[in-house]
């Protein structure tokens, strides 16, 4: 029997229904996870339903309209306990908008309902009313270092830190944080797999579920974005090597993101002298996919910290976001997380704590009065020391920090 990991998303759905009222939507990358969280739903219930629109029997249920899956899930007769319903991957329906707004109006009292998707669930805009104020989304991410330890809910953003387990770190680093390549831990596996997600989003959910027809060419730029993992985006340069203008270059990063192949981070420029305003980092969601050791690190902090400000945005803290900065005398630090628009904390990636701790960093936080500014760096052992203690720059180990967040 395969391993099954505990997720800290499973403990978002219980208090979310526990709380509102509204539709659960979970979103994220294709393979995360978001199916067997949803099915993790049923320990809260003996009233359980599942349907995937990429099952013919559940499609037709689904094509028979509401009343079809009200009866499907129980929903004309009494129960003890308050029904659970899973649409799995309902947004390649055409008409999905329209039928979960008739069937969460219709049924609202009765139910609570759960969306997945492997796309963003608010990209396609055709036809249907709007779900507004009817769900709330929430933004599934690859497993964390402090999500293979720590799944309860703490009621706050930054935790106590931990010593990890045995080898997750180097599993982490070496596997990625999808789960079925992280526990399978083989290098011969984690291969072919790597090679049929890549074909699968591209040959099947970017085919279907846009209008591109320039599969090759889209192939071709999945492929440079991995070597550019961390630099700045030169739209003009890598539509040189596609052959195509760099409006189609912007177009199709789009289109990557929206399917969770990568994510861009944007330059902070209030408070920054000649900051650097226009081009964002890009970032792979996959980060074995980097093969440059100081790239693949800190595309891996990159994740972590994208992932902890999805996680506290989406579970009502505030609004949080990741940044980077740089001016124009090239002075920069890899990223800043702000917290309700103010900045909140530095980030500097570092392989090696040699060297000392970047000047950068103590500059910016001056500047931005930021609260904390960290150097992570990968070659110190796990310290049990809180980070967030700490208020002029400092330099700490990626196995304490990273087990702060989420």
């Amino acid at each position: 029997m395969e391993e099954k990991i505990k997720r800290i998303y499973t403990s978002v759905i219980k208090e979310h229904f526990k709380n509102h009222q509204q539709m659960i939507f979970l979103s994220g990358p294709r393979q995360a996870g978001k199916t067997t969280v949803s099915l993790m739903a049923k320990e809260f219930t003996s009233q359980f339903s599942y349907l995937n629109w990429d099952n013919l029997d559940h499609r037709k249920i689904v094509l028979e309209g509401v009343e079809s899956v009200a009866s499907f899930a129980g929903l004309d007769r009494l129960t003890l306990e308050e029904p659970i319903i899973v649409f799995d991957e309902i947004h390649k329906y055409s008409k999905w908008k329209t039928f979960l707004k008739g069937f969460f109006d219709t049924y609202k009292e009765k139910v609570k309902i759960i969306v997945t998707g492997s796309s963003r669930l608010d990209i396609y805009k055709k036809g249907g009313d709007s779900l507004m104020g009817r769900y709330f989304p929430y933004r599934l991410h690859q497993l964390s270092i402090a999500e293979l330890q720590r799944v309860e809910l703490s009621g706050k953003e930054i935790n106590e830190p931990f010593q990890s387990k045995s080898n997750d770190f180097e599993k982490l680093l070496k596997n990625g944080g999808f789960p079925e390549p992280f526990i399978k831990n083989d290098p011969r596996f984690l291969n072919r797999w790597k090679t049929l997600r890549q074909e699968q989003l591209i040959r099947e959910d970017i085919r279907d579920l846009s209008r591109i027809q320039e599969l090759g060419q889209i192939e071709i730029l999945a492929e440079i974005l991995k070597h550019q993992s961390g630099q700045l985006t030169n739209y003009s340069s890598i539509a040189k090597k596609v052959n195509v203008s760099s409006d189609t270059i912007r177009r199709w990063i789009k289109t990557l993101q929206s399917f969770f192949y990568c994510f861009t981070v944007q330059p902070w420029s209030k408070n920054i002298p000649r900051s650097l305003i226009k081009e964002p980092k890009i970032y792979l969601w996959d980060w074995i996919n980097v093969e440059e050791e100081r790239s693949r690190v800190e595309n891996l902090v990159a994740s972590h910290l994208l992932k902890a400000v999805h996680f506290w945005t989406d579970c009502g803290f505030g609004q949080y976001d990741l940044w980077f900065i740089r001016d124009k005398e090239k002075r920069e630090v890899d990223f800043l997380v702000s917290q309700d628009k103010k900045p909140w904390f530095l980030v500097e990636v570092k392989l090696s704590s040699k060297g000392g701790i970047s000047k950068n960093l103590a500059y910016f936080q001056d500047k931005i009065k930021a609260k904390h500014a960290f150097q992570v760096v990968f070659d110190m052992d796990y310290i049990p020391r809180d980070c967030f203690k700490h208020l002029d720059p400092i330099i700490v180990p990626a196995r304490t920090f990273i087990t702060q967040l989420v």
